[in-house]
Formats: C-alpha cells, structure tokens, sequence
C-alpha cells in the first residue's frame, strides 16, 4: 500500500504549503477515530498485519529503544471505503500488554481516552496526494509510535 520504510517526516509547524482539506485531517488534537465516526455513519477497522517484526530504521530512531515491537497495520474505513492506512509500533513490554491484545479496536480510543498517556508533536509526510502523520505516546516508560496515512476518498 504505502512504503513507509523511505519517507521523510518533519515538524508539522515547519510546512507551510499543507491544503486546508488536508491540514482538517492532519492537525487535530482528539482521537482520528472520534474524527472519523462523527464524519461517517459506518465506521470499521480492518486489521491487515499484527505481529513481532522489526521496525523500520526512521521509527526506531525515534523510539530510541532497544526492545521486541508488534508492529499494527490497519485500515479505517468509512461507509465501506478505505479512508487511513495506519501503522503503529508499540514495543512488547508489560506496559503495553493491553494495547497488544486489543484485535480490531480502534488504538485511538484507547490512547486518547487514557489521561497518563502523553502525545508528542506531529510530524508531517507527503507522498504524492497521500498525506500523513505520526507521533509518539508515552505510556509510564514506554513509548508507542502512531502513522496515519490519509487516502484520496477521505477529502471527498
């Protein structure tokens, strides 16, 4: 779907040139999913991959750990199309037990939602007409990395 291995991300307040339809979506300080169901009537999550793998060098530089990671990907659609591709990195630790075993919730909810989780700056990627984000959440000592990657069919 989306190479994420070879994109480059900066600091959201560093762009300047970012479309209002796109910046609704990038900059936004509440829960993606909250976004998307108040936007959608039928709002659902795919899980397309949940396993122990690597992840890629641009996001372990910014976990800055050296642990094992489950790495998520999923889709958000929204009456039945596909609107975000997400990719999460969230290191396997007792911390995380929870968020590890959560199937196909949303990982927002449950991020947004609890008051000692901690959300870093957004950085800012664009790859051709897919725009994306990501940020870190710091849960107690870990850290969890969030991608979202905002499709074509969500601007319509």
């Amino acid at each position: 779907m989306i190479n994420t291995e070879i994109l480059l991300w900066q600091d959201l307040s560093k762009i300047n040139n970012i479309p209002n339809n796109v910046l609704f979506w990038l900059d936004n300080t509440k829960s993606l999913t909250y976004r998307l169901k108040s936007q959608f009537n039928d709002f659902k999550i795919k899980v397309l991959l949940q396993e122990q793998k690597k992840p890629h060098l641009n996001e372990i530089d910014l976990l800055n750990l050296n642990h094992k990671f489950i790495v998520r990907e999923v889709q958000l659609l929204g009456n039945n199309k596909v609107l975000v591709f997400a990719r999460s990195i969230i290191p396997i630790n007792n911390t995380t037990k929870d968020l590890i075993e959560i199937g196909s919730k949303p990982l927002g909810e449950i991020l947004f939602n609890n008051k000692n989780i901690k959300r870093d700056k957004l950085q800012v990627t664009n790859a051709g007409d897919i725009w994306g984000r990501r940020c870190v959440f710091n849960i107690k000592d870990s850290k969890i990395l969030v991608s979202e990657f905002f499709l074509k069919p969500i601007y319509a």
